[in-house]
Formats: C-alpha cells, structure tokens, sequence
C-alpha cells in the first residue's frame, strides 16, 4: 500500500546537474528550520551548517572532491567539531538526507558528497572553519537541470532483506 508521505521519500534521487537558478530565501529558511530539527547522537547539536553561495567558492569547494557544487545555485557545508568521527559522521548522514528531503518537498533537487583527502582541508579553510574541524560533507542545491535526475532503477525488496540471518 503505497501513500504520498512515502512516495515523497521514495521520490528523493541525487542530482549531480542544476540550472542556473536562484532558490528563493523562504524555502532556503525551511530547509535549514528542517535541518536544525534533526536529531544528533546524545542530542549534541554540534554541528554548524555553512551557507555558501558565491559562485567562486562554490567553484572551489567543488575542485575539493564534490563537484556538483560548481553548478548549485547554494551549498550547504556541514562542519562537525572533529572530536568523535563515528557519531559525526554519522549525524552528518542524517542531517544531509533531511535537507534533501525538505529542500525534494519544495520542489528543489539536491546531491549530497564528500570532499576528498586533502580536499577537507582547503574546504575548511575556504568557509573559514576551525582547524580542529572535520568538514567532510556537503549537500548542493538547486533547480534540476533536464535530464539530470538519474538512478530510478532499484535492486527488488527481497535482493537487500533476509530475515533472521544474512543470506
């Protein structure tokens, strides 16, 4: 039985390509009101979101290991205190599928990434962030360029669940 609550998280793909179009500051707001509402190991709250976007930061951050942010029109940086990488990185997940999902129910794509190696550093120093910080991940919003939204295809149900025991 299927209803248009699961259908909405159903519905969410990762988009990789935007248009070149502005995202209007209420529904930013109500993406970040979402994010702020996520729950954190132990109710934390320790991480900071970074709002970026000028274009040449966003251009920069993309050469630092998530280059879809070189054609969002906002990128959202998550920076975590860097003292528990395990619960961090975790939180992070959950917050980064929260803003997509808000920012999906307004009608606005997103893709989420990781920089990579070095790149964590140059993307930490690009938004300013504390050195004893982790800044890993980054979510990308924008307005889904044609044909950009890719991946509906999905192994069956019973392909990825075993009951009991892994089989």
């Amino acid at each position: 039985m299927r209803n248009e609550k699961t259908d909405l998280l159903r519905g969410l793909r990762a988009v990789r390509r935007f248009e070149d179009r502005p995202i209007p500051e209420a529904e930013l707001t109500e993406i970040l009101e979402v994010a702020r509402w996520t729950g954190t190991a132990s109710n934390q709250q320790a991480w900071k979101v970074v709002v970026v976007r000028d274009r040449a930061t966003l251009d920069a951050l993309a050469e630092c290991g998530v280059q879809h942010l070189a054609q969002a029109a906002v990128g959202l940086v998550i920076v975590s205190p860097g003292t528990i990488p395990e619960l961090e990185a975790f939180d992070e997940g959950r917050i980064s599928e929260r803003m997509m999902l808000a920012a999906l129910a307004q009608g606005i794509a997103s893709g989420v990434g990781w920089f990579k190696n070095g790149g964590r550093a140059r993307a930490r120093e690009l938004i300013g962030a504390p050195a004893a910080s982790a800044v890993r991940t980054a979510v990308s919003l924008g307005y889904s360029a044609p044909g950009a939204e890719l991946g509906r295809h999905r192994r069956p149900l019973a392909e990825f669940v075993s009951e009991r025991s892994y089989s």
